[in-house]
């Protein structure tokens, strides 16, 4: 019987290359998105269809969230807080959205448990990330633990994060040697047409690539 992981993608590169890598050991990708009022819902929701189509995903989940905008605290969600671009911001950021990755897990359980998959993946990472608490090795293990324990006796579920240990270089290698097609990925948090370059994240995936010694093939102002 195939094996089945339900893959939460972004349309950025960390959550492509997971996908990628869970078609690489051999699973059925079912792929799942949130809209749920980011900046760059628009730009993100046309990255995630042009990845399931290159990967050729057959079965994929677009839920939309009106929550996180509805409580703003999030420069990605509030457009009365502005996206940090001096990279020189001490404890959690603005940018953090308050549970969202354990909003996003429960809601990729309850999915993964009525499509039989036998792992969710998400692409996570620790160490070279902006600090964000849900982003933890320890939470998505406990996660874990908790979805078992509130799913059906027959349902046992294992949340895959390859990435959680990784420096965004690293990444970027990974993704090079899997053909990930990184010019179809979005990781800016603010702008829609070109990357900013100055966010967070776009400083994080510029970093990354100049680590690793390559360049990165999307645009940036």
């Amino acid at each position: 019987m195939t094996k089945k992981a339900l893959c939460i993608m972004s349309g950025g590169m960390d959550s492509t290359l997971v996908a990628y890598i869970m078609r690489s050991r051999g699973y059925e990708i079912i792929a799942l998105h949130f809209n749920y009022g980011q900046r760059t819902v628009s730009k993100e929701l046309e990255a995630y269809r042009t990845v399931c189509s290159d990967l050729g995903v057959s079965e994929k989940y677009e839920i939309d969230l009106d929550f996180f905008k509805t409580i703003g605290a999030s420069a990605l969600t509030d457009h009365s807080i502005a996206v940090p671009t001096t990279g020189i911001e001490e404890g959690i950021p603005v940018t953090y959205v308050p549970f969202r990755n354990g909003i996003f897990l429960s809601i990729a359980t309850a999915i993964a448990e009525k499509e039989g998959c036998s792992s969710i993946a998400i692409g996570v990472v620790e160490e070279d990330s902006s600090g964000y608490p849900d982003c933890r090795d320890a939470f998505i293990q406990a996660f874990q633990d908790t979805a078992n324990l509130g799913t059906k006796d027959t349902t046992s579920i294992t949340i895959e994060m390859p990435l959680v240990h990784l420096q965004k270089s690293q990444i970027v290698l990974e993704s090079l040697k899997l053909h990930v097609p990184l010019h179809l990925t979005w990781s800016c948090y603010q702008s829609e047409d070109k990357a900013c370059g100055v966010c967070d994240s776009c400083r994080l995936r510029l970093r990354g690539f100049e680590f690793a010694g390559e360049n990165d093939p999307i645009s940036y102002v």
